[in-house]
């Protein structure tokens, strides 16, 4: 069983059933998890499996800022950042894509480049650092309907490739081996699938960072 005793995770948006998952299984295998999202009262559960919990809105560049710095101040430095934050709006062909939409799906993509900019130091330093974000085959099968759906999770895409480009480059300039890495999970739908989530991105630590950077992985797939 992968061992994280000793690393904390980062899980954002984490009230969805995913988030709960994911706490469950990182916790079991003994990290240290901070669980965000926007309601206090959805975060309780949580809580209650040990999270250390945070009421913030990712999309809020400075909230997300002053997080980090909270949590330096409490000698936390994060080695794990799970993107969960999403939404889904869509239908009606390409004339039902209104912009409301769009700003609303938006604000998912918002949130990951605030969190990676600002946890970018931690994740770099970090012995084993791992960032992950669930996106969608949507990505490479765009539909009318879901056109808003599908451009945001290709810009997500895009965003977490460069971010492994960063971390390359950065191990590279150094002259260390790389030890962070970034990854995509693709899901059709994440409906049953919660449990398979946690595990496989738990198991991201049980793989070296070269092999795991800039990599796709179908979550469908994974055991």
């Amino acid at each position: 069983m992968t061992d994280l005793t000793g690393r904390t995770v980062l899980i954002a948006g984490a009230t969805s059933a995913s988030g709960l998952a994911a706490t469950r299984a990182l916790t079991a295998a003994g990290a240290r998890v901070v669980a965000t999202g926007r309601s206090a009262e959805k975060l309780a559960p949580l809580a209650a499996l040990g999270a250390r919990v945070e009421t913030l809105d990712l999309a809020d560049e400075s909230a997300v800022v002053e997080l980090g710095r909270r949590l330096r101040g409490d000698g936390l430095s994060i080695d794990g950042l799970l993107h969960l934050v999403g939404g889904w709006r869509g239908g009606g062909g390409l004339a039902g894509q209104t912009e409301e939409d769009y700003r609303a799906l938006e604000a998912p993509f918002t949130a990951l480049r605030h969190l990676s900019r600002a946890f970018d130091d931690d994740l770099r330093a970090s012995p084993a650092g791992r960032l992950a974000i669930v996106s969608s085959t949507a990505v490479d099968r765009p539909l009318a309907g879901g056109a808003n759906y599908a451009a945001v999770k290709a810009a997500s895409e895009a965003w977490t490739r460069a971010v492994a480009q960063g971390y390359a480059k950065a191990a590279r300039d150094a002259g260390e081996p790389l030890r962070a890495a970034a990854v995509i999970f693709r899901v059709k739908s994440l409906a049953g699938l919660e449990d398979r989530l946690g595990a496989a991105y738990t198991r991201l630590w049980d793989a070296e960072a070269s092999d795991l950077n800039d990599s796709i992985l179908d979550l469908q797939q994974e055991g």
